[in-house]
């Protein structure tokens, strides 16, 4: 019987759940054509938290469930919240290649914020990248007339928020299981989109067309969060945190087969400056750290 070996596992867990993230964010899409986008992060929510509770329960998270409420659980999962209303509505008035290429600058952002709060040095080439970066993103937003889309600065919030949580992350204690961090998340945008519908939105019923993809959304965002918790477990972050740059790439390809959506020339460039800017800081880092190991 073949085996494979634990680093080959870790990698295809990484690009399962990257590909399954967009499956997610594509179904999500697909329901805001005949639901508010708050309610649809609502129904979402519901969706995935009637395929997650289980799969806590199986692996045997359910005696940590008291870790969701955890204060640093919740502060990251309240920023998680802050990222995800800010892409919803941007979602489902942008293609998906954009609105996701633009979130990928979150990487970027952590960089400067670590730098800020945590002393951090940031060394010329990082900052060089960042500057790339940056770049890239201002090619896929394409402001005109001096300014940028709506839209595209919620894109921008996106990342931002990806990014203080991502720092927040830091000071999720170790024993606390990724799964149950994972329902926290659901729980707390669930809860956050429910009240945002209430406040901007009028609740609009809800066809069986659009409960089935709300469904199948739930259920990939469940999976996708299954994958990372697993990838991160059996493998190595420094061989799979390159990978997390794919999901521009499943976007691409979502945006032009179920969207008929292709970015502009422009927009492809500033994709990929975002890609190569982030997989580089990701393998300067890792020489760094593995530089810091020898000295």
């Amino acid at each position: 019987m073949l085996s494979i070996s634990p680093p080959l596992r870790a990698i295809a867990l990484m690009v399962a759940a990257t590909l399954v993230f967009v499956i997610n964010d594509t179904f999500l899409k697909l329901a805001t054509e005949g639901l508010p986008p708050f309610q649809s992060l609502f129904l979402r929510g519901v969706m995935a938290a009637i395929c997650c509770l289980p799969l806590v329960l199986l692996t045997g998270n359910g005696r940590h469930m008291a870790l969701a409420v955890d204060k640093w659980v919740l502060l990251r999962n309240g920023l998680e919240l802050l990222a995800i209303l800010c892409f919803i509505v941007a979602l489902a008035n942008m293609p998906i290649a954009d609105i996701t290429a633009l979130s990928q600058t979150a990487p970027l952002l952590l960089i400067i914020g670590v730098a800020l709060v945590y002393r951090e040095k940031i060394g010329p080439l990082r900052i060089v990248l960042i500057i790339v970066g940056f770049g890239g993103a201002l090619m896929v937003a394409q402001p005109s007339g001096g300014s940028i889309s709506p839209y595209a600065v919620l894109g921008f919030g996106t990342a931002l928020g990806q990014a203080l949580r991502d720092m927040a992350s830091r000071k999720v204690a170790a024993h606390v299981p990724g799964l149950i961090v994972a329902l926290s998340a659901i729980l707390v945008v669930m809860v956050g989109a429910l009240g945002m519908h209430l406040i901007f939105e009028d609740w609009v019923a809800p066809a069986g067309r659009d409960l089935l993809l709300l469904l199948a959304s739930g259920f990939f965002l469940t999976l996708g969060h299954l994958c990372i918790f697993l990838a991160f477990r059996v493998g190595e972050a420094r061989a799979i945190a390159p990978l997390y740059y794919l999901f521009s790439v499943w976007a691409l390809i979502s945006g032009a087969v179920v969207f008929g959506t292709i970015p502009t020339p422009i927009a492809f460039v500033g994709i990929f400056l975002i890609l190569c800017s982030g997989v580089l800081v990701v393998v300067l880092d890792e020489r760094r750290r593995r530089i810091g190991i020898v000295a």
